[in-house]
């Protein structure tokens, strides 16, 4: 496993607090604040989440890896941290940035403080610093390089620092889903979420940097998942002999996912319906034969707008990407890889037009850039899971290979109350 770009000198006691520290942006820009969990070297690419709440679920994002995250809400860690909430097994995000770290949390499910994980994980972060200020000069410049640096590491002349983050790796050309991804297979089962009897589906769902609510989100539902690793082939899903294939969020560049992308392509070939959010939305437009690009400066946080282009409908969804789909907007279209068929972009982000989501027209596939399993983050999304369902259910029963696909793009607003979350 790599360090994620994190070089932290180990944990801290609790006097640390009161350290130097220093954020460097690779265009030289600099902020200076104090330690906050460990202190050490943390290098990354410097990114704003807009979420007000849910800042355990971000940190435990495997999305986040090699990020240093910017939390816009000026006050973090009042509620603390729990084992519930931890949406992987470790923290991973690079580094960490806040305005008002809690001095203590005050919280009934609280176990321990933000600043005690932080440090007990290596987590090196900064607190004090003016992250309005951080934000607004990473929309107007985009997303870049950055460090941050606290202790004796914080006592470099600022060129030093600034040399070492543009030392650093740049996220495009980044492979990091192996990474983060669990080395074995292991099976999710319905009856540990409250579903009674067998359950209703199988599906094998690629581990990417997987959030743990998503493979829950179907067992609620009646969904055996088998989650099997990034580097798993097409001889390990069919191994499961599943009713559907997924693909996860994850962290990197899209570009880099070429086995993914062939296995995804195989999968299709197979006629296995197929769903996919985040990464595994990038990974569908990229095995269509469209390309992939990064944004200027990303969507994260708990309260993107998206429509529905098909019925107008909004859903404010939760968000963490830095890359998109290049596919055209206006209406149905032959994808490059011709045999696929038609293909339409479903979803798209009412703040700047992004491609939020794919629909396949002639194959049992589809796909959405946000993250449905709401954890943390609103429920409008949660019809997704649904709609994979009913969709595995028609291509069960189709006469023609192609005979289900039409409810990857048909909206089925019937089941938007079935499952809330419980988070």
């Amino acid at each position: 496993m790599s360090e994620d770009a994190v070089k932290a000198s180990g944990p801290a006691p609790a006097a640390a607090a009161s350290a130097p520290a220093v954020l460097v942006l690779e265009d030289g820009r600099i902020f200076r604040g104090t330690s906050y969990g460990a202190t050490g070297t943390a290098l990354g690419e410097a990114v704003f989440a807009t979420g007000m709440t849910g800042y355990q679920e971000t940190i435990t994002d495997p999305s986040y890896a090699r990020q240093l995250v910017v939390q816009t809400a000026p006050h973090i860690g009042n509620t603390g941290v729990n084992t519930d909430d931890a949406e992987s097994r470790r923290i991973w995000v690079a580094g960490y940035i806040v305005r008002d770290a809690a001095r203590r949390p005050s919280n009934w499910r609280s176990e321990r403080s933000l600043d005690d994980e932080l440090v007990e994980q290596g987590i090196v972060g900064i607190q004090g610093v003016d992250t309005r200020a951080i934000t607004r000069h990473l929309r107007e410049h985009k997303t870049m390089r950055a460090g941050i640096f606290s202790g004796d590491a914080a006592r470099a002349t600022d060129k030093e620092l600034t040399d070492a983050v543009l030392a650093s790796a740049p996220m495009e050309g980044s492979r990091l889903a192996e990474e983060v991804s669990v080395d074995a297979a292991y099976t999710v089962e319905p009856k540990d979420f409250g579903w009674d009897g067998e359950p209703r589906f199988s599906i094998a769902a690629i581990d990417l940097g997987i959030k743990r609510m998503t493979p829950v989100r179907f067992a609620e539902r009646g969904v055996r998942v088998h989650v099997l690793p990034a580097t798993a082939t097409l001889a390990d899903v069919q191994a499961v002999n599943p009713d559907g294939f997924f693909m996860s969020n994850g962290p990197g560049d899209p570009a880099t996912a070429d086995n993914q992308v062939k296995l995804l392509r195989s999968v299709l070939d197979e006629k296995i319906p197929y769903f996919g959010i985040c990464f595994g939305n990038q990974i569908l437009g990229r095995a269509l034969g469209f390309g992939t690009y990064k944004l200027r400066y990303g969507h994260r946080g708990l309260n993107q707008p998206v429509m529905d282009r098909r019925t107008g409908k909004v859903e404010i969804t939760s968000q963490n990407h830095g890359f998109a789909v290049d596919a055209p907007l206006n209406g149905a279209t032959r994808a490059p890889e011709e045999r696929y068929g038609r293909v339409e972009v479903s979803h798209v982000s009412l703040n700047d037009d992004v491609v939020e989501g794919l629909a396949c027209l002639d194959i049992p596939a589809f796909s959405v850039q946000y993250h449905p399993e709401a954890a943390a983050g609103p429920h409008d999304a949660a019809y997704l899971f649904d709609r994979f369902i009913d969709l595995m259910a028609e291509s069960k029963t189709a006469v023609s290979p192609s005979a289900g696909a039409d409810t990857a793009s048909d909206t089925k607003t019937a089941t938007d109350s079935k499952t809330e979350d419980k988070k």
